[in-house]
Formats: C-alpha cells, sequence, structure tokens
C-alpha cells in the first residue's frame, strides 16, 4: 500500500519590535532568537529565587493554547528521534465506562443491520450507508494517478444506482462484497493479505460487514505509520525551527519555564568552577595566571548534559527544554549502571581467570547474556541485588570451569571458586572500588565522544571496558544523537543563560 503523506505546514509571521531585528531575523535566525529571549528575560536577579516574582495568573484559553502547542511540539520530536514511532490504535480499558458503551453502541447497530436484511423484503438503509462509508475509505487509499482504480471503485459503488437496484429489489450485497474485498487486496499492504483472505471464508452480511470494517481501520493505521515514515525525512529539516519556535510561544506566556534549566546549567558552571580551583597550582595564584582553561558555554553545556545521566529523578526537577526526552535519559541511565556492573563482573572474572578465556571468541556473550537476564529489573524496589549476585557468581564459575575444561585448561580450584564468587558479591556495595573505576572510565568515554563534535570514530575504549565495547558504543550514539539534536533547537536559550551565569562567574573570580 502507498499514499502521498499528507504533509500540513504552517508557516507564522514573526512579530518584532523594530525593522532591524526583523532584518536580523532574515540574516541569522538564531541571533534573532536570543534577542527575543533576552527582552522576555529580566535582570540577571532574575537567576535568585529569593527575589524573583511570582508567576502572573493565566486564563484557561491561554493554558489551553499552551497545552496544545506542547501536544503539538511532543508529537513533532517524538517523531523525528524515535525511528520506531509508529500510530497504534486506542486500546480501552477491561472494564471501562466508555468501552462498555462502545460495546453495547456497535452491538446495537449491528443487531439493527441483522434485523433489516431479515425482514421480507429486506431493508437497506443502514447497508447503503455502510457501502458508502466503504467508498469513501477505498478512495481515500488511492493516490492521485490511480484514475483507473478511482473509476472501478465509483462506478461499482455507485449509490444512486445501488439505491434504485434497492427499491427493485434486484440489490446483490454478496456481489458488492467481493468486488470491496478484492479491492482492499489491491490496496492493502503485504502484513494484511492474511486478513483479507479470511474475509473471502466469512458468507453471512452481517459479520462480514463488521470484519471489513475491522480490516480497513488497520488499513487506516497503515496508511497514517506510512505518511509519517515519508514525511520524517522533511520533517527533520525544519523540526528544529519548528519545536524551537513553539518553545517560544510557550516561553512567551510563560517566563518562568527556564528556571529549572538556568538551575541545571548554573550547578554544571559551579562544578566546573570547583575543579578550577582545586587544580590552581596555589590558593593565590589566579585562574588565568594558572593556565586553566576559561570557563566556556560549550564546556558547561557539555558537562551538563553528562549530570544527567546520573540525575536524581526524585528529588530533582528535570531540565523544561529536555522534559519530552526525559524518559529516555532515565532509560539510558539505568541502561549505564546496569553496564557498569557486568563491566565490573566480566572484569573481575578475567583477573580471576587469568589470559586464557579472554581470547575465546563468543565466551564474554556468553556470560553477558547470563548476567542480563539476572540483573533484569534490577532497579525495582523488590530486586534483591545480594541473591542475583550470589547467583550470578555461581554461574559464572560454572561456566568458567566449563570452558576451561572445554579448552584442556585445569578447572578452579575450590579456594579460586570461593574468591571469585566473594568479589562478584562485594560489586553491589555503593563504595566499590571496582564498580567506581568502570563508572568513571564510562563517563570518560561518553565526555570523550559528546566533546569530539561530529566525528563518526569513536574515541579509544579505556582499559577493562572491551568486553562491553559495543554496548558502551550503542549507548554513546543515542545519546550524542539526543544531546545535539537538543542543542540544535535550544542553543539560543541556552547561549543567553550562560552568557549571564559565565559573566558574573567570571566576575566573582576576577574580584
Amino acid at each position: 500500500m502507498s499514499r502521498d503523506p499528507n504533509i500540513p505546514h504552517t508557516s507564522e509571521e514573526k512579530s518584532s519590535d523594530s525593522e532591524d531585528i526583523q532584518e536580523d531575523s532574515l540574516n541569522n535566525p538564531d541571533q534573532s532568537m536570543r534577542e527575543k529571549i533576552r527582552q522576555s528575560t529580566s535582570s540577571p536577579h532574575r537567576y535568585n529565587r529569593a527575589q524573583s516574582s511570582p508567576p502572573r495568573l493565566v486564563s484557561m484559553e491561554e493554558l489551553m493554547e499552551t497545552a496544545k502547542g506542547v501536544s503539538n511540539m511532543a508529537l513533532a520530536h517524538e517523531i523525528v528521534v524515535n525511528g520506531g514511532f509508529q500510530i497504534k490504535p486506542a486500546e480501552l480499558p477491561e472494564g471501562s465506562l466508555e468501552k462498555t458503551v462502545k460495546e453495547i453502541v456497535h452491538k446495537a447497530f449491528w443487531d439493527c443491520l441483522e434485523a433489516q436484511l431479515s425482514e421480507d423484503p429486506p431493508t437497506y438503509d443502514h447497508s447503503i450507508k455502510l457501502l458508502g462509508e466503504i467508498k469513501e475509505a477505498l478512495l481515500s487509499f488511492l493516490l492521485p494517478g490511480h484514475t483507473r482504480l478511482r473509476n472501478q471503485i465509483t462506478e461499482v459503488l455507485d449509490l444512486d444506482l445501488i439505491k434504485q437496484e434497492a427499491v427493485n429489489g434486484a440489490l446483490d450485497i454478496a456481489k458488492l462484497a467481493e468486488f470491496i474485498i478484492g479491492m482492499m487486496g489491491t490496496l492493502c499492504a503485504p502484513v494484511r493479505d492474511e486478513e483479507i483472505k479470511k474475509l473471502k471464508d466469512i458468507h453471512e452480511i452481517v459479520p462480514l460487514f463488521r470484519a471489513i470494517f475491522s480490516v480497513l481501520d488497520l488499513m487506516k493505521m497503515d496508511m497514517a505509520n506510512f505518511a509519517v515514515s515519508s514525511i520524517r525525512p522533511h520533517l527533520m529539516q525544519q523540526s528544529v525551527e519548528y519545536e524551537r519556535e513553539k518553545f517560544q510561544k510557550i516561553f512567551e506566556k510563560q517566563p518562568n519555564s527556564l528556571d529549572f534549566v538556568t538551575d541545571w546549567l548554573q550547578e554544571a558552571s559551579d562544578d566546573l568552577a570547583n575543579l578550577r580551583c582545586k587544580n590552581s597550582p596555589s590558593p593565590g595564584v589566579g585562574a588565568a595566571a594558572s593556565g586553566v582553561p576559561v570557563l566556556c558555554p560549550a564546556a558547561v553545556q557539555n558537562w551538563a548534559y553528562l549530570k544527567l545521566l546520573k540525575w536524581d529523578h526524585v528529588h530533582k526537577p528535570f531540565p523544561e527544554t529536555l522534559l519530552m526526552d526525559h524518559t529516555r535519559f532515565q532509560e539510558m541511565q539505568l541502561e549505564l549502571e546496569q553496564l557498569t556492573l557486568t563491566g565490573a563482573i566480566l572484569l573481575v572474572m578475567f583477573n580471576v581467570a587469568g589470559a586464557a578465556l579472554s581470547s575465546l571468541p563468543g565466551f564474554a556473550d556468553k556470560i553477558k547474556a547470563i548476567i542480563k537476564v539476572l540483573l533484569t529489573g534490577m532497579h525495582l524496589p523488590s530486586f534483591n541485588l545480594s541473591e542475583s549476585l550470589a547467583t550470578i557468581g555461581e554461574k559464572v564459575c560454572a561456566e568458567v570451569n566449563s570452558c576451561l575444561s572445554q579448552h584442556g585448561f585445569t578447572p578452579f580450584t575450590t579456594e579460586k571458586e570461593i574468591a571469585l564468587k566473594g568479589q562478584i558479591q562485594t560489586l553491589g556495595n555503593s563504595d566499590n572500588t571496582i564498580c567506581n573505576l568502570i563508572d568513571s572510565r564510562i563517563h570518560a568515554f561518553l565526555e570523550s565522544y559528546l566533546t569530539s563534535g561530529h566525528q563518526k570514530s569513536f574515541p579509544a575504549i579505556p582499559g577493562g571496558l572491551g568486553p562491553i565495547q559495543r554496548e558502551m558504543e550503542e549507548i554513546a550514539v543515542k545519546y550524542v544523537r539526543l544531546v545535539n539534536y537538543n542543542k540544535m533547537v535550544f542553543s539560543p536559550y541556552y547561549d543567553v543563560i550562560l552568557s549571564k551565569l559565565l559573566n558574573k562567574a567570571e566576575s566573582q573570580l576576577l574580584g
């Protein structure tokens, strides 16, 4: 099935305070956006919460308009960043009032249709309405060039002619249904061939109509998903400006929409400033004289993005400009925590087993698969990490001994097994040195890849992380893609905030 995507395009005039700003916006849209943000942002005292003004009251109309803007922006964002995005049919909760009402109404309709067709002579009012809906659905699947198919549908499903046939008792519903099923088979996606085949085995009119509409709904869903996949390349080109414009409208109605972003960037700036102080040769030497790099927006931004991978999602609000990716960052954080533990287990295992097993192809992947299964759900409150690590120790020892014996090496002694199981068990401690080492190396790898810009090659893998290289690179690609997209959309806002924060920080250091 194919169909030209219906791509809505909305273009809105941007108002400005002067002709100069209008001219600047044409030459440099990012600069124009920064000017707007500066005009919407008060003095640096705005970042001092004690002195900030209370939020203004908004009308219900403004609230609804803002909610609609957020919804549209979130949908466009999801289509762009989620390559597997698909529209799915809504499933009403079992036993819900809405589902119950829907079932009652549908049953009443089909019972009425059954009653009409059972009359002598049959009444075809409802049937003709259904044929009209089917006709419109079939026509909606056609491309502009499908002239022959359009003529066939229009000719066979001519409602005026069908009404005359019904009046004269010459209407053949079964023949029309056969044509409809054949046309659906021509227009449907290959994945629906089985459903079309099942339609041909239904011979009673009412069940057949119900099944036809059910398959048509699936075909409409296929058409919608085809349209989404078709517009994704075009939407990618425009999504940055689209999301930025939508957020700007929200920001103009709610000037405090960047408060959590400011806190996030302020915290990152403070962290780097503290590192500068620690790296100074002596307390009396200033940062500039000591050769410590001056704080810059790019460095602060990258540090801020890295902090998202260790975010306290329970107690700290997430930055507003990243809310649409909140779940993605949270999932990556959980993946990294599990990957850290997996890497630590592998490092301990290979250190105890020696070089004999590290070079065997597929052995590390086999152990990783076992660890992944046993660590499933490790972030749930009910998960018992100590018990899982004990089980992992048993499984790892068994696999190591089996592999050693299989390749002609001496299996572990009892003392070695106890030592390996004990080391694996201690990895559950929050202050475990090995876990902390693996964690710091993973984040150093991510930081290096993030700061490398748009280079396609990965940085060198830190020592001890070879067995989890593939998983690290997969996470790094997802992470940097999200970060770079977020930078493209919201960099004008970050630049304005960081300019104030860093100017203030530099003046304090020089003072």
